[in-house]
């Protein structure tokens, strides 16, 4: 199964975007900025990633039970980039939010995060191939 993360332009806060399965829209996605300058947190880079369902430690201890959620394997210079709930740039801790609303008055939002994440879950949880993750970058035409 392949989830493809195609981002949008972003904000000085935020890389909005959209998260398709097998080329097929799933919900917006919400990501640290792109600029690099001030230091993390911010998007990883653009490229092909293996994912896979884990434990989280930050959400599990929030919880107080096991969380689960997909973790993006291998991405230099980055630990733990996880997809999980949220709503807004400071949410992220360096990963990828998911929602089902965005507003185009609030470009650094998505709403209906933990509904959004659940189904998500369900749907990755049930799926018996080897899960890969895709990020593209906004490319200007």
């Amino acid at each position: 199964m392949l989830l493809t993360i195609t981002r949008q332009q972003g904000t000085a806060l935020s890389t909005p975007g959209m998260l398709d399965i097998d080329g097929i829209f799933q919900c917006y996605t919400l990501e640290p900025r792109m600029d690099r300058s001030h230091g993390k947190p911010y998007a990883i880079p653009a490229d092909t990633y293996a994912l896979v369902l884990e434990r989280s430690p930050h959400f599990s201890a929030i919880m107080g039970y096991d969380f689960l959620t997909p973790h993006v394997l291998d991405v230099p210079g980055f630990d733990y980039i996880e997809i999980h709930p949220g709503n807004k740039p400071a949410d992220t801790l360096g990963c990828c939010l998911v929602g089902e609303i965005r507003r185009p008055d609030a470009p650094d939002w998505i709403g209906n995060s933990v509904l959004t994440f659940t189904a998500l879950m369900a749907r990755l949880q049930k799926c018996k191939e080897p899960l890969t993750i895709s990020y593209v970058d906004h490319k200007d035409e």
